[in-house]
């Protein structure tokens, strides 16, 4: 005697080997002896052998239509070996029977079983609801299999087209065309912005990098919203004052500029003017709903996506040839540089002149000033001089001086006119020393305003945004607080109201103070809070992003000049500071050297979507002297 039976999901036949009524000892066709309860045996049979029967049954299954047995079968529960003796019309063999009883079992969404052998067929709602899903899914299936073909022949079919940002940056794995893509980077052995590049549907490296940037932080684009036109402040009284700023040549948002007047009796009045596009716009305005949702202007090389609306930065910006609105600083110096009053006030300021570093460096520089200021005359060589001899005085009054004279700044521009085999753009870097005397006039100038400014908020007991740094870490607070690195009481920056919302927040509060108004932000403002919070993180984050592209921007500025050598500098281990970019890059096949070690390498190979690098070792060129090994060797941690 034989017992069909199920375990583990699967039906088993087998030989009886003994029977107690309530269990069973039997052995399967494969030899195993198992022990079953008399309730789990489906069937007893004598005919044909276990391992006959199962594989009858299964050919016998495949010949039964399924929905046809669902026709005929009635809306009762019923077992197995009743339906197959009403279908065949006879009393059925034991093939008959499995035959019906594996074709039952194989259609759950026709027969739902209801024990061990018995089922009810599904009702005709729910059967064509199932049926339904089985045909949506065997759609999306030859959708994935088409559009992965597609993919991996170099194609972009059109429903991935419409979501490439999606697919890249933020996959939904349920979606057919994530799998269909997913798929087909498995089976074309490349990484999804490879294969996308690929297929053209994306037009270069930069593009992936750029367009993942805006869709973590600008998901709805940069283009600005409808907003308000801003005030224009024509009351203002008009300074009596020739305004200059000292800018890079790329920059468009000019927030600050300086006006040297003598005084009367000897001295001078020195001016720092900041711009004001808080006099065009109030809180809780459609520009400031701008400006709070982006709180600063993201800077990237041959790129940058401004803060505020051009039509408002240029409104505000302390272009030359205009009366501009400004928040002005003003210093009453005597001929010896001692600071002997300052005034604030809201105005508009003359700009005579937007001067910028590479027309006036080479004309004024340290080794112009180092020589007692012999050198060619210019037309600002006066104002900027003394400007830089009061720079000295403040800086020693803070005790802070800097000593970054061995310290290089790079500026990247980008000529997106021309196009390379990497896609558009050729980028020139050029190096310029950081600590140059126009850097330190203006340094020293800002700190002075940020610093001054920060204290009249604090005496005014109105709240404000400070940058405040004790024990080594700098942080952000809405209350005063000595920030040692600077070595000043207390320092709210509110010299770029055009390019951080932080300013601007500062500035509604300064222009509150003087004016004795009511102020944007009352003390203990819960959105002061939340938006010094949220300045805090976007900050960091368009930071971040920034060197990120400059990275990308030396790896791009190798790749124009393959096969030249780059020297650099050790800094430590097998880790190497470029000289002509600012790149540090990892050479395993370096051997161990002294920090400072100055070394030539070849780059071998780039990737411009992983922004990595693989350089090696080709020679050394000069061992470091102390200083140097000290230096390279800081850097380096």
């Amino acid at each position: 005697m034989f017992v069909l039976f199920e375990e583990d999901g699967a039906f088993k036949a087998g030989s009886i080997l003994a029977d107690n009524d309530s269990s069973l000892q039997v052995e399967t066709s494969h030899g195993k002896r198992v022990k079953l309860k008399g309730s789990h045996v489906l069937m007893r049979f004598r005919e044909p052998s276990p391992g006959e029967l199962l594989n009858r049954a299964e050919a016998g299954a495949e010949e039964l239509d399924t929905a046809f047995l669902w026709e005929v079968c009635g809306d009762d529960e019923f077992t197995f070996d009743e339906f197959a003796a009403e279908y065949h019309g006879h009393a059925p063999n034991a093939v008959e029977s499995a035959s019906v009883l594996l074709r039952l079992h194989s259609a759950p969404i026709y027969f739902h079983r209801k024990g061990r052998g018995r089922f009810r067929k599904a009702p005709a709602d729910i059967l064509q609801a199932a049926l339904a899903g089985l045909e949506k899914k065997r759609q999306q299936a030859e959708a994935i299999e088409r559009m992965r073909a597609e993919l991996v022949a170099g194609r972009m079919p059109p429903e991935i087209a419409t979501m490439l940002p999606q697919l890249l940056y933020r996959p939904d794995r349920n979606r057919v065309e994530t799998k269909a893509f997913e798929a087909a980077c498995v089976d074309a052995g490349l990484s999804a912005p490879r294969l996308l590049l690929n297929c053209g549907a994306l037009a270069s490296s930069y593009d992936f990098h750029y367009n993942r940037f805006l869709f973590e932080h600008f998901e709805d684009g940069t283009a600005f919203p409808a907003f308000d036109k801003p005030l224009d402040p024509a009351d203002l009284p008009l300074a009596r004052v020739a305004a200059f700023s000292i800018d890079d040549a790329t920059t468009t948002e000019i927030d600050d500029a300086f006006s040297v007047t003598p005084r009367e009796g000897g001295g001078w009045r020195i001016g720092i003017h900041i711009a004001a596009p808080a006099l065009g716009f109030a809180r809780g305005s459609s520009l400031d709903a701008i400006a709070r949702r982006r709180l600063s202007t993201v800077y990237m090389p041959g790129n940058k996506i401004t803060m505020l609306p051009d039509a408002v930065v240029e409104t505000f910006t302390l272009a030359a040839g205009r009366d501009c609105p400004a928040v002005s600083l003003y210093l009453d110096v005597t001929a010896a540089l001692a600071v002997q009053r300052h005034e604030t006030v809201v105005e508009r300021v003359p700009i005579v002149a937007n001067l910028r570093h590479h027309d006036i460096e080479p004309l004024f520089n340290e080794q112009i000033l180092h020589d007692h200021g012999d050198g060619p005359d210019f037309q600002w060589k006066r104002e900027l001089t003394l400007l830089w001899d009061l720079a000295n005085v403040l800086e020693a009054g803070r005790g802070k001086a800097e000593d970054n004279r061995n310290q290089i700044d790079f500026n990247f521009y980008v000529d997106w006119q021309t196009h390379t085999a990497d896609g558009p753009g050729h980028v020139t870097i050029t190096q310029r020393k950081r600590g140059s005397p126009l850097d330190k006039l203006v340094a020293e100038m800002m700190i002075l305003a940020n610093s001054t400014w920060g204290k009249l908020l604090d005496e005014a007991g109105i709240p404000g945004l400070y940058r405040v740094q004790s024990g080594g870490k700098v942080r952000m607070s809405t209350a005063a607080g000595p920030h040692d690195g600077l070595g000043v009481d207390c320092y709210a920056w509110s010299s770029s109201p055009l390019r951080r919302y932080v300013d601007m927040v500062n500035q509604w509060q300064i222009v509150s103070v003087l004016r004795d108004e009511a102020p944007a932000f009352a003390p203990k403002s819960a959105d002061l809070m939340a938006a010094m919070r949220d300045f805090d993180v976007t900050y960091a984050a368009y930071a971040d992003f920034q060197r990120q592209m400059e990275r990308y921007w030396c790896l791009r500025w190798l790749r124009q000049q393959p096969g030249v050598a780059v020297d650099g500098k050790v800094l430590r281990d097998n880790l190497v500071r470029l000289d002509a970019i600012p790149l540090m890059v990892k050479v395993p096949s370096l051997p161990v050297m002294l920090s400072g070690t100055r070394v030539r390498l070849t780059v071998e190979h780039s990737d411009l979507l992983d922004v990595d690098i693989s350089a090696r070792f080709v020679e050394m060129l000069a061992e470091p002297d102390p200083d140097e090994a000290a230096d390279a060797a800081l850097e380096g941690n």
